[in-house]
């Protein structure tokens, strides 16, 4: 009867120690470091929601078991490395990034918090990380397809604008990232037959400059390389576009819907679940360093049928059918 009771006792204890275990577990509490050049991303924002609902999916919800800890340079690219040192000081257990900027003052911050990168370009080009397949160092995320986005964008220009044999770009010199993009652009359109008119800005007042180098020297079409600095100043590009019958193909989908011709590019969404996913096997253990970059999968092509009335354009059908929306 006595060893029935030690057994039964030494049961109990151990049932005891795993619930404790379950319970401290399930209590625990992770927290993510959120970095990006730009403004906050707001409640509706694609990039937002794919991140929010893809770690959901993948058991992290917020105000449960995972908390984000937010920093945004609001396009004072100087204050992004203190702003990931505040990010280190909350002992963040990740760090997602918006943009090349900001994947370089995270790098600078740490070498042992792992970082998931998005928007800044091609990773391995710009030497933020080793390789495709094995990053090495603390970070990884996503890497983009420049080339071939460049090419399809100017491709559907061609298409939609009849005639069209200069287009304009307008990107921030600053980033490389963004540069080696441009750069990109310029080789794909060559093989176009199109010229290329290059506008880069370093800041907002470099925009009236550019604006102004349209007005003398003008282009057939614009094509705005997305940034924190580009997209802080969207809709000025977007009125000026306007202003002056001047079609504008986008990466972002929400730019098309904003008022500009057309945007093609990632679909915002899928890559917020896609940074989910790189995060959720980091907090489960995984070593960046082991994780290889993506690129993306989902693409989506807008066109706003509105904003080609106003420019006195007619969208030949054979783009229409290609396109995910058509506003009308």
């Amino acid at each position: 009867m006595r060893r029935h009771a030690s057994w039964l006792v030494a049961g109990l204890l151990l049932a005891g120690m795993s619930f404790a275990a379950l319970a401290q577990e399930t209590s625990k509490i992770y927290h993510v470091g959120i970095l990006g050049g730009g403004a906050a991303l707001s409640v509706n924002d694609e990039r937002r929601i794919g991140l929010i609902n893809g770690l959901a999916d993948r058991g992290f919800i917020e105000g449960r078991n995972l908390a984000f800890e937010s920093r945004w340079a609001e396009g004072h690219l100087e204050r992004l490395p203190a702003l990931a040192a505040e990010l280190i000081k909350a002992r963040v257990n990740a760090i997602v990034t918006f943009g090349y900027p900001t994947a370089v003052a995270a790098k600078q911050a740490t070498t042992t918090v792992p970082l998931v990168v998005t928007g800044s370009g091609d990773p391995v080009a710009t030497g933020l990380v080793e390789g495709l397949a094995r990053p090495g160092g603390n970070m990884t995320g996503l890497t983009e397809l420049s080339t071939e986005l460049s090419a399809k964008r100017l491709q559907l220009l061609q298409e939609a604008v009849p005639g069209l044999k200069r287009v304009a770009m307008i990107w921030n010199a600053a980033d490389l990232g963004m540069t080696l993009r441009t750069r990109a652009a310029e080789t794909a359109a060559k093989t176009l037959g199109i010229d290329v008119q290059t506008l880069g800005v370093r800041e907002p007042e470099d925009f009236d400059e550019a604006f102004a180098a349209m007005i003398r020297d003008r282009p057939d079409a614009i094509m705005m390389v997305s940034d924190a600095l580009t997209i802080l100043n969207r809709k000025r590009i977007v009125e000026f576009a306007s202003a002056n019958r001047l079609p504008t193909i986008y990466e972002l989908a929400g730019l098309a819907r904003d008022g500009g011709l057309m945007s093609y590019g990632a679909n915002q969404a899928s890559l917020g679940d896609r940074a989910a996913d790189f995060v959720a096997r980091i907090l489960k253990g995984a070593r960046p360093a082991e994780l290889p970059l993506e690129q993306p999968t989902k693409f989506e092509f807008v066109v706003n049928l509105k904003t080609a009335k106003i420019l006195g354009l007619v969208i030949p059908q054979s783009v229409l059918i290609r396109a995910d929306e058509v506003i009308e």
